[in-house]
C-alpha cells in the first residue's frame, strides 16, 4: 500500500499525521518507508532527529541522479536512511528540492518516483509519502506513485471550501497518470470537541457526502512535545488520548483498504 498525505494549504498536520500513522504501522510488524517529498523536511526531522541538510543521502540526491544519466545509478535502496524505530526507513528531504524542482519539470521526470517504488516493492509493506503545501511537480510525482490519498483537515472554513478544487485535482491527476489513486478520506485533525465551530464545518463536510474518516484526531499540546523529541506519538506516550486515536485511524485503513 502506497498512501499519499496531501492538502494544498499549509499547517493542516500532513507531516505530523504520515509520521504518526508509519510509526503504527512499523510497530505493528509492517516493513515501513517514509517519503519526504517536502523541502522543509518535517518528516525528516521528526522521524530522524535530524535535518535533510546533515544527512549523506536524500531525495535530492536521487532526483539529481534521474537528471544526470550514469551507467551505473545507485539503487533506489542506497537513499533510504534506517530510522531509530525498528521497521520504519525513511527517504529524507533536503532543502535542494526546491531548486530541484523546476529541472525535473522541464525534463518530464514526473514518473521516477513510480519507478522507484516499483523498485522497492518487494521490500516494504507500507509507504506513506508526505508532501509540501502546493500542487507542484514533487505532489503531482507523489499522487501518480500511489494508490491511495489522505486529506488531512483542519476544522477551518477556508479548508472547507478548498476542498473541492483538491479532490478535483486529485480526480484530474487519477483520470490522466493513475487510475488505481483512491480518495481514502478526510482526515480531521486538531478537533475541539467542545467547540461549536469545528463540529459544524465536519458535519458540513459529511452533509455534502464527503468521505470523513473517524476517529477525528484531537487537538493536544502533548504533540508539539512529540515534535521537539523526535518520538511519534505511540513510542512517545502510547496510552495518551491522541496516541490512540492515530491507532484507531490506522487499524480502520488497515480494515478498509488493506495494509
Amino acid at each position: 500500500m502506497r498512501r499519499v498525505v496531501f492538502n494544498q494549504k499549509g499547517g493542516v498536520g500532513k507531516s505530523t499525521i504520515t509520521c504518526n500513522l508509519a510509526a503504527i504501522s512499523a510497530q505493528q510488524g509492517k516493513r515501513t518507508l517514509v517519503i519526504d517529498l517536502d523541502p522543509q523536511g518535517n518528516s525528516t526531522q521528526y522521524l530522524l532527529g535530524v535535518s535533510g541538510d546533515s544527512l549523506d543521502s536524500t531525495l535530492a540526491d536521487f532526483f539529481d541522479q534521474t537528471l544526470n544519466f550514469k551507467l551505473n545509478p545507485k539503487a533506489t535502496s542506497d537513499f533510504i536512511v534506517a530510522s531509530p524505530f525498528d521497521g520504519l526507513h525513511v527517504m529524507p528531504s533536503h532543502p535542494q528540492l526546491e531548486e530541484l524542482q523546476s529541472k525535473l519539470e522541464s525534463r518530464y521526470k514526473i514518473y521516477k518516483l513510480r519507478d522507484a517504488l516499483d523498485e522497492l516493492a518487494e521490500e516494504y509493506d507500507c509507504v506513506y509519502i508526505d508532501t509540501p503545501p502546493a500542487l507542484n511537480f514533487y505532489t503531482r510525482s507523489a499522487l501518480i506513485a500511489a494508490n491511495a490519498c489522505l486529506i488531512p483537515f483542519d476544522c477551518d472554513d477556508f479548508s472547507r471550501r478548498a476542498l473541492y478544487s483538491l479532490l478535483e485535482n486529485v480526480e484530474e491527476i487519477k483520470t490522466d497518470h493513475n487510475r488505481d489513486l483512491k480518495v481514502e478520506g478526510i482526515v480531521v485533525n486538531q478537533f475541539q470537541a467542545r467547540a461549536s465551530l469545528p463540529q459544524k464545518v465536519v458535519q458540513e463536510l459529511i452533509d455534502e457526502g464527503l468521505p470523513v474518516l473517524e476517529p477525528y484526531l484531537s487537538a493536544s499540546v502533548k504533540i508539539k512535545e512529540s515534535h521537539e523529541q523526535a518520538k511519534p506519538m505511540i513510542h512517545l506516550e502510547p496510552k495518551h488520548k491522541l496516541a490512540q486515536e492515530f491507532v484507531s485511524l490506522h487499524d480502520n485503513l488497515a480494515r478498509k483498504y488493506g495494509a
